[in-house]
């Protein structure tokens, strides 16, 4: 139990130092309560720092209810063609009424119901075998097996591209994996040889890997986001870059400018970075745009905090800027330069209002350091400095609102994070990173991820289309 400490004496003070003291209270009380008063829906604070506390989302209520609308068909299971079995059920052989002898051939098909199942799978076991024979004139000729065939007894192709896809796809544990393969296969394979198996599929991927950090680098749009990962019990990064068509992962312990340059993507890419507004962000070179949708959780808290207007009419106007930037995207027209221009002086007008109630607090005289400002007027600060960055989805129509797909690449790296706990060796995350970059942006692309580790193991991996 902590002690508790006596209250200062006051009573020698003097004015000056009583306001001084009052103020660092004041100050103190007010970021105990930005702390409390956080979380998922009115910061960038993960759903699951919430705990039991219900919050409400962002979007607006549609109105509809949850069932299907009237009118909606509606979608049954659909019957199959070509069945691999078809039982027939004979009639009786006779009439249970009158007792006559029933012709089953003159019988006629009156209804057909289909049931769908798997079947019960079994390994297959190929054993090939080579041949030999002596010539008449002495030589010893003889067969030779398989390229791909190197050991007495080994796994195939697909065993390995299946347990890769479970623990690096599908996330699971290395241990259930191979449980899973036990239950149905009645194959016995150790987590160890899952992890080798791991590691040859980073081998094989690994130039499909740089392919996909190429194409980002060429891309019109790259979404950028970074996490923590646990590796070896300590905190790591994972760093993401992304579009509609590529996805590229990659870890480092470090999370800023050291870990940016070391990867070589962002700061060597052509096209517009989309990300959060994170300062390290914005030393690099070229075009950028910001995720509104932190924006509008930010604006969302600063309006619970202060209970002002400016707030909420920032967030109305950004979301109507979308809309209409929507609507002229579905006609496939730009907004246009006079209404880009009506919305940039309708933000301006709104932020101004926003600082004439936040003004910069001014350091005392003989203080040291930054002056602390209000949450209030740090956000009107960067929105304000990066009101181009803010805007760019109105002037650019391939620039979208948000930084939703940097986001989504980030999801499943935690979810396996979660299933599986932090990743035991720097080799093991690396190895995820790998091949997860591979699965995901051929997903995008339309292949299948069990598809695209089976030609990385015969050794024929598919190549990413360039975005």
């Amino acid at each position: 139990m902590a002690k508790k400490r006596s209250p200062p004496d006051l009573s020698a003070l003097t004015r000056g130092e009583l306001e001084g003291v009052v103020l660092t209270l004041w100050e103190r009380l007010e970021a105990l309560e930005s702390k409390v008063a956080k979380n998922s829906h009115n910061s960038s604070q993960p759903p699951s720092s919430d705990g039991l506390r219900k919050t409400n989302s962002l979007r607006e209520p549609s109105g509809n209810l949850p069932s299907a609308r009237p009118g909606h068909k509606g979608n049954t299971l659909k019957r199959m063609a070509g069945p691999s079995r078809i039982e027939t059920h004979q009639l009786p052989e006779q009439c249970d009424r009158c007792g006559c002898a029933q012709d089953q051939e003159a019988a006629e098909i009156a209804e057909q119901r289909q049931v769908i199942d798997t079947p019960v799978v079994a390994c297959v076991v190929v054993e090939h075998r080579v041949l030999a024979l002596r010539c008449a004139c002495g030589q010893l000729l003889r067969s030779a097996f398989p390229a791909a065939v190197t050991q007495a007894v080994q796994y195939g192709p697909n065993v390995r591209a299946l347990e890769v896809h479970l623990t690096q796809g599908q996330l699971l544990p290395f241990a259930r994996a191979a449980q899973l393969i036990t239950d149905l296969y009645d194959i016995a394979i150790s987590p160890a040889t899952l992890l080798a198996w791991v590691d040859e599929a980073r081998v094989a991927l690994q130039a499909t890997a740089d392919a996909i950090a190429d194409s980002l680098r060429a891309a019109p749009l790259v979404h950028a986001d970074e996490s923590g990962l646990r590796v070896q019990g300590k905190l790591h990064w994972l760093h993401v870059a992304a579009n509609d068509s590529h996805t590229w992962y990659g870890v480092h312990a470090k999370r800023g400018m050291e870990a940016i340059a070391a990867q070589a993507i962002l700061p060597r890419r052509l096209g517009v970075l989309i990300h959060d507004c994170w300062a390290p962000y914005w030393q690099l070179d070229g075009a950028h745009a910001l995720c509104n949708a932190h924006l509008l959780r930010e604006l969302l808290y600063v309006k619970e905090l202060t209970g002002e207007r400016w707030p909420a009419r920032m967030s109305e106007l950004l979301l109507r800027a979308n809309e209409l930037c929507e609507a002229a995207r579905r006609q496939n027209i730009a907004l246009g330069a006079a209404g880009a221009a009506a919305l940039r002086t309708l933000y301006d007008a709104i932020l101004a209002a926003g600082e004439r109630r936040h003004p910069a607090k001014l350091k005392p005289d003989g203080k040291a350091g930054r002056v602390k400002q209000s949450v209030a007027f740090n956000l009107l600060l960067r929105l304000r400095r990066y009101a181009d960055a803010v805007l760019l989805f109105v002037s650019d129509p391939a620039v979208p609102f948000t930084n939703n797909l940097g986001e989504r690449a980030i999801r499943m790296p935690k979810v396996k994070q979660k299933i599986s706990g932090s990743f035991r060796t720097l080799l093991g995350a690396q190895n995820f990173c790998v091949i997860r970059s591979c699965l995901d942006t051929l997903r995008k692309q339309g292949h299948g991820m069990l598809a695209v580790l089976r030609r990385a193991f015969a050794g024929n991996p598919i190549q990413p289309a360039r975005g």
